[in-house]
């Protein structure tokens, strides 16, 4: 027996020295205990301070970008079959919510139908080719709403990446981003310690949607000029962009085609560079898809202008003096910070839609400071409240509960350094919730011992009866509550997530530490104790 117990303290023992060593680490002095407490302890925004923003994404920028991108891949898809027709436009009809989006083909063969039907069913299967009411040389490609719940629910979850990516590359310590209610393409983005967001946001809020066009005509110094210079009407499938002089660093005007040759999303790297001049620019490199059509076009436009455009603004528009494949750079008239910042949100990824701000708060660290202090009074005042009811009502068992619930205390501690979790309001909450839930366990047991002895039975079937009879039920009640505490967890954001956590390591560690620890506690005390002796409970 003593053997046993031998075994199982020294496996109790082994936990708590891992446990101790999760808290405060190897330190060799006591300025460096403190920073490990404080590094292995992650505070969440309402306990460390920082900005809470709840922004929305524009998802219908996404499908409007795909539904540009079908227009041209129909172009091309038709010109080597040689099927005419007199037009192919966008014909989406916004006065739906959401949007219902079409591509109108005008003039139309009447024997060639069957093959643009051929055509639709292999190459664009996320659309229905439909008749043009009183139109037979007509037809409309329109998306279906399956895959426009898709690009958009896409777009949603392409979005909380990049953001991330962002916001990871900046060294923001535990950021939360998570939807923010249901169905309105809204996050919320926590960032603790970050007092003055302003870059952050302007990092984060950068579509960064880089594009290569071809220059049809400009610069010019002005709209009005470019309109002038067609006749006050645009070519079709151009767009009037501006851009700035780099030598008198006016704005500028530049007709490009509408579609571009390559965008941000055919990038595999971005990094800070210097031009032949000397001046900040961007090397850039592209995918191998990318890189064919980039090479393709390049070479189809030698000595033409290729514009650079960036979040619909052209930064530079080069000559192409050879084919460009797979390499570039990007120039213009950008600071050391601008080129820096631009490479990360480059390589991060382009957000496939612009996003908005819909709210921002601020928390202070001196407010989080109080949340930290009153937290942890009430933790304490609560941890001694039990202690010290647990001594008066049940006598020497109620040590055996007290050194329990410590240890598990320094277990969840501990787990929480190791596994990096983030510490919030709630998750003191939590805390506390476990203490109670510790001490609900331990009354169980000693009530069942209590009710064995009174019908006559020997101290140590006492308590192993006590034990195995209250076991069950305190199984029972702490499935039940770490299922709820795991539901929070998925569906929750922020700091519910943070008192899910807590909650659920602190039932994983009551079970060791009630069931386990507690028993081998008492059976400790039995072997020492003499016999006949009354047990203090």
């Amino acid at each position: 027996m003593e053997t046993k117990i031998r075994g199982r303290a020294i496996f109790i023992l082994v936990v708590v020295i891992g446990c101790i060593l999760g808290v405060i680490g190897f330190p060799r002095n006591v300025q460096e205990l403190r920073e490990n407490l404080h590094n292995r302890i992650h505070l969440g925004l309402d306990l460390k301070g920082g900005t809470n923003l709840i922004l929305q994404v524009q998802v219908e920028d996404a499908v409007n970008i795909t539904a540009g991108e079908t227009l041209e891949r129909l172009k091309d898809e038709l010109k080597p079959k040689n099927i005419a027709y007199s037009s192919i436009q966008a014909d989406d009809d916004k006065t739906q919510n959401p949007p219902i989006h079409r591509v109108l083909i005008k003039g139309l063969p009447p024997d060639r139908i069957a093959d643009v039907q051929s055509i639709a069913t292999a190459q664009f299967s996320d659309w229905d080719l439909v008749r043009v009411p009183g139109d037979e040389s007509a037809r409309e490609l329109v998306l279906k709403a399956s895959a426009a719940t898709t690009l958009r629910n896409q777009a949603l979850m392409q979005a909380m990446e990049t953001i991330r990516r962002r916001i990871d590359a900046l060294g923001v310590v535990e950021p939360t981003i998570a939807e923010y209610g249901q169905g309105d393409s809204e996050l919320v983005v926590q960032l603790p310690g970050v007092d003055d967001p302003s870059r952050v946001k302007d990092i984060m809020q950068s579509t960064a949607l880089l594009e290569f066009k071809i220059v049809q005509g400009g610069p010019y110094p002005s709209r009005e000029a470019a309109l002038s210079d067609h006749g006050g009407v645009l070519p079709p499938d151009t767009e009037l962009v501006p851009g700035t002089d780099e030598q008198s660093k006016n704005e500028v005007w530049y007709v490009l085609n509408r579609i571009a040759a390559v965008t941000g999303r055919d990038l595999s790297g971005a990094e800070p560079g210097h031009d032949q001049t000397g001046r900040s620019s961007v090397d850039f490199s592209l995918n191998r898809d990318g890189a064919e059509r980039f090479g393709r076009v390049t070479g189809e436009n030698v000595n033409k202008l290729l514009a650079i455009v960036l979040d619909n603004r052209v930064y530079s528009a080069p000559v192409i003096h050879s084919q460009i494949t797979d390499r570039g750079e990007i120039t213009g008239t950008f600071t050391p910070q601008q080129v820096q910042d631009l490479a990360l949100v480059l390589r991060s990824g382009a957000l496939p839609a612009s996003i908005k701000y819909l709210s921002e708060e601020t928390v202070g660290p001196s407010l989080g400071a109080d949340s930290i202090r009153h937290g942890v009074i009430a933790s304490i005042v609560g941890l001694l409240a039990v202690m010290g009811f647990m001594l008066v009502y049940y006598h020497g068992s109620g040590i055996n509960a007290n050194l329990a619930l410590v240890l598990n205390l320094l277990i969840l501690i501990a787990a929480m350094g190791y596994i990096g979790a983030v510490l919030t309001l709630p998750g003191i909450a939590g805390v506390i919730l476990t203490v109670g839930m510790g001490v609900d366990s331990n009354v169980l047991i000693f009530e069942r011992i209590r009710e064995e002895l009174r019908l006559g039975k020997a101290v140590g079937a006492a308590v192993a009866a006590g034990f195995e009879q209250a076991f069950r039920t305190i199984i029972d009640t702490h499935v039940t509550t770490v299922v709820s505490a795991v539901i929070l967890f998925a569906f929750g954001t922020g700091p519910i997530k943070g008192f899910a956590v807590t909650l659920t390591i602190g039932l994983i560690a009551n079970l060791f530490t009630s069931v386990f620890v507690s028993r081998v506690i008492f059976d400790y005390v039995l072997t020492r104790r003499e016999k006949g002796a009354a047990l203090s409970i």
